[in-house]
């Protein structure tokens, strides 16, 4: 494993997620723009925006600005309806292959089965990875997920690391880079150096677990991670989000 794991470029996401709530098309555009606002003010990877299609050349033509009224619009689409009340809708930033970012949503499922997320790839190389893998970006990225749709939890961190882990686990009950709890998971214990926490308004906490690029490849990180996830764990901040969702 450890083998594999240097020998490979590590790739990262950023994701959030909540129980099925149920909101108007206007609810969740209005949270769809505030996160696409916030993503364009963080860096400039996340200021073009387009829908998917089924090439490269057809999606290149589907740009869109996504203000509320926007992607109202969109939302209302068949083809973005998740069922009678929710939607599943992604985009992309356009950019070359290895620098290309992406969003899926998926909100308004009543369905225990379900789970609302609103996730986002990440470059996997080229200046704009440099530029949006680190823990100061990361945790802007991951408060503006927070601020825009109120999750349970979130996370952004190594996929090489999150799949490892969920070996073992579910979603919302592993530890990685960066972190978030709503002040509903449970009150936060005291974490070891490096990690440090940071609010985020009357809804949350972030925690950021090291300062630098968090690896898989590296023995510190992971032992760091596992040590925290005890902590966690022991103060009951790492339940499932839903005993009946399976892991995203």
């Amino acid at each position: 494993m450890t083998g594999v794991i240097r020998s490979m470029i590590e790739t990262y996401y950023a994701g959030t997620y909540w129980p099925g709530r149920v909101e108007t098309l206007e609810s969740y555009a209005q949270r769809a723009a505030h996160f696409f606002r916030s993503l364009a003010a963080a860096d400039e990877t996340f200021t073009r925006w387009l829908e998917k299609a089924d090439s490269r050349s057809a999606a290149l033509k589907l740009g869109f600005t996504p203000d509320a009224e926007t992607l109202l619009g969109l939302f209302k689409k068949k083809m973005y309806r998740r069922d009678e009340a929710g939607i599943a809708f992604s985009a992309w930033n356009g950019a070359p292959d290895g620098s290309s970012s992406g969003v899926r949503l998926a909100c308004g499922s009543a369905s225990p089965l379900l789970g609302d997320l609103c996730t986002l790839s990440l470059p996997t190389e080229g200046a704009s990875r440099e530029r949006v893998l680190s823990a100061a970006m990361l945790t802007q990225v991951l408060r503006a997920m927070a601020l825009a749709w109120e999750p349970a939890w979130g996370i952004a961190t190594s996929q090489v690391h999150r799949d490892e882990v969920l070996k073992r686990s579910k979603a919302g009950t592993f530890v990685g880079w960066v972190m978030y709890f709503a002040h509903s998971r449970g009150t936060l214990p005291p974490l070891p150096d490096p990690v440090r926490m940071e609010p985020v308004g009357d809804k949350g906490t972030l925690v950021i677990l090291t300062p630098e690029r968090f690896t898989a490849s590296n023995p510190k990180h992971v032992e760091l991670a596992a040590h925290v996830q005890d902590l966690l764990e022991q103060a009951g901040l790492l339940g499932p989000l839903s005993p009946l969702a399976a892991p995203v």
